[in-house]
């Protein structure tokens, strides 16, 4: 089980470990990351304590929709409880049943606009409690739903930790899958959806980029646990949230990284990086990234290091 030890500096000057607990009530875990949602986990807030109906009969603690798309249910448990894992499958039945239901409620919150590009290829479940068994992180790996297990620790002076200490990417739905194509050919100005050697379509990738892609692939999942998710106009690296997307652009030979960074954190360089915060781009992140060469690249790996380091 991953540890995520944490350490305050005395008056003295030497560091003390804090020790970390438990919530008393279910209920503040809750709020606490609903108030939250966006900034902690890339997911909009949709609804709360959300009623599935007389046959699935139970009441979902969080609904969301991720950023790129992706209905997303979430699961609280204020100790550790091998049942959280199984009450979220079963909620994810709901859903793949509520399509329409669940549409009419993105609707409502966050307009027609954002209802319309749902993508139901991948729905998401987080189940956050204060541990996971041997038993949860076995079956995460054998199911073929996308999930994340987040361990949560609560610290004196308001401090709430989230650690993912298990992942998912799971299988996509292959009627969703179908009807995502069906969508996507119907849209004649739609681009085509890029895929890259991680995710095993690297022809999809345009032939004068694929080599730097190839390299830039590497530097994207070289730390650690990072789930790469082909999407319909961009590629997501992710842990908890999306850490970077690319997106080709073929005219200029040219990849765009968009890196999830504070721009006022880095020294932004005219032709090569730029602020993003509101301007309007495919993908998400604030810093973009511009790579024409393995030069490129290499100045970049700083800022992607950054980017990972800070997820």
């Amino acid at each position: 089980m991953a540890e995520l030890m944490l350490f305050r500096r005395d008056a003295g000057g030497q560091d003390v470990e804090l020790t970390g607990s438990t919530v008393a009530l279910e209920v503040e875990l809750q709020r606490r990351v609903e108030a939250g949602l966006e900034q902690m986990l890339g997911i909009r807030f949709l609804a709360s304590e959300y009623p599935t109906g007389p046959w699935h009969r139970g009441r979902i603690d969080t609904l969301g929709l991720d950023e790129n798309g992706a209905p997303v249910v979430i699961e609280f448990k204020k100790g550790s409880d091998s049942g959280v894992l199984s009450q979220a499958v079963s909620y994810l039945s709901w859903l793949d049943s509520a399509h329409h239901e669940f549409e009419a409620l993105v609707r409502r919150v966050l307009g027609a606009e954002v209802a319309a590009s749902i993508d139901w290829r991948r729905p998401r479940m987080v189940c956050i409690a204060a541990g996971f068994s041997h038993h949860d992180r076995v079956a995460v790996q054998r199911l073929p739903e996308r999930i994340d297990l987040v361990r949560y620790r609560v610290f004196d002076g308001g401090l709430l930790s989230l650690l993912l200490v298990d992942s998912s990417p799971g299988s996509p739905n292959p009627a969703a899958t179908r009807r995502h194509r069906e969508r996507d050919a119907a849209v004649v100005s739609a681009p085509t959806v890029p895929a890259g050697p991680a995710a095993g379509s690297a022809g999809f990738v345009p032939e004068c980029l694929r080599d730097l892609y190839a390299e830039l692939d590497d530097a994207l999942t070289a730390w650690g646990e990072v789930e790469v998710a082909p999407l319909r106009h961009y590629i997501a690296y992710r842990r908890l949230v999306n850490v970077a997307s690319v997106l080709f652009r073929p005219r200029h030979e040219a990849i765009l990284v968009y890196l999830r960074l504070d721009p006022g954190s880095v020294v932004l360089e005219e032709g090569f990086s730029r602020d993003m915060r509101g301007i309007g781009h495919l993908g998400t992140g604030d810093v973009e990234v511009r790579l024409a060469s393995a030069d490129d690249l290499e100045k970049a790996t700083p800022l992607i290091r950054k980017a990972f380091l800070a997820a």
